[in-house]
């Protein structure tokens, strides 16, 4: 609650919100998401290029032979994200996240990453940079894609400094550099993960083979 900058009835409130458990039948709520997800998984299935276009953000990258996962409440809770592992070396372009990075208790905010052929060239943070720039070189492959998601937790509107929410807020979407996850086809490694999370919600488009999949912050297929 501390981290989140809320008192602790707020915060109780707020996980239990996140976890739709203030619903009738949150396991029928868990189901539908489930539901829900597979269907934007379904319509990914076999595509190829992705392009992310908005105020914040000019970036593309391919997920052929890549397979979406979701996240619906039975590994993690409180849950709700699809997540891929892009191909290693086809992101390029830019893109500036507008909320802080937390990892090892220092956080890094005003973040903007540049890729090239897949690889992080040109990295800059307006607080922790040096940090940020020790991170990406810990290993080869921690500059290069693990990791590309979307928050579909519409219950999860504000920032608490915990991934395990943060990521799934509904309206963003986030990229990891680092470790790849092999059962989505990746095959990057890195001894880090780490996710860097991006407003969704104003003049933010994503297409898929040149069909509109996302806008503002919603699915629109």
């Amino acid at each position: 609650a501390q981290e989140a900058d809320m008192s602790l009835l707020d915060y109780q409130e707020f996980v239990y919100g996140a976890g739709l458990l203030n619903e009738d039948d949150p396991v029928a709520q868990w189901q539908a998401e489930a539901a829900r997800q597979q269907k934007f998984i379904d319509w990914l299935a076999g595509k190829d290029k992705i392009v992310i276009k908005g105020g914040n953000v000019d970036l593309q990258m391919s997920i052929k032979g890549r397979s979406f996962k979701q996240a619906a409440g039975k590994e993690n809770f409180p849950d709700g994200e699809i997540y891929t592992s892009p191909v290693e070396d086809s992101a390029n372009g830019w893109v500036e996240f507008n909320y802080p990075a937390v990892t090892m208790g220092r956080a890094v905010e005003d973040v903007r990453l540049e890729f090239e052929d897949g690889r992080v060239v040109k990295a800059t943070a307006g607080k922790n940079e040096e940090f940020l720039l020790t991170m990406l070189d810990i290993d080869p492959g921690a500059r290069y894609l693990g990791e590309l998601g979307l928050g579909t937790n519409y219950s999860i509107q504000r920032f608490t400094r915990d991934i395990l929410y943060d990521e799934k807020i509904g309206g963003t979407f986030h990229l990891a550099v680092g470790n790849s996850y092999p059962e989505t086809g990746g095959v990057n490694q890195s001894s880090i993960h780490w996710d860097f999370i991006c407003d969704a919600k104003t003049e933010t488009e994503i297409h898929v083979d040149g069909e509109l999949f996302y806008r503002n912050g919603h699915f629109q297929i």
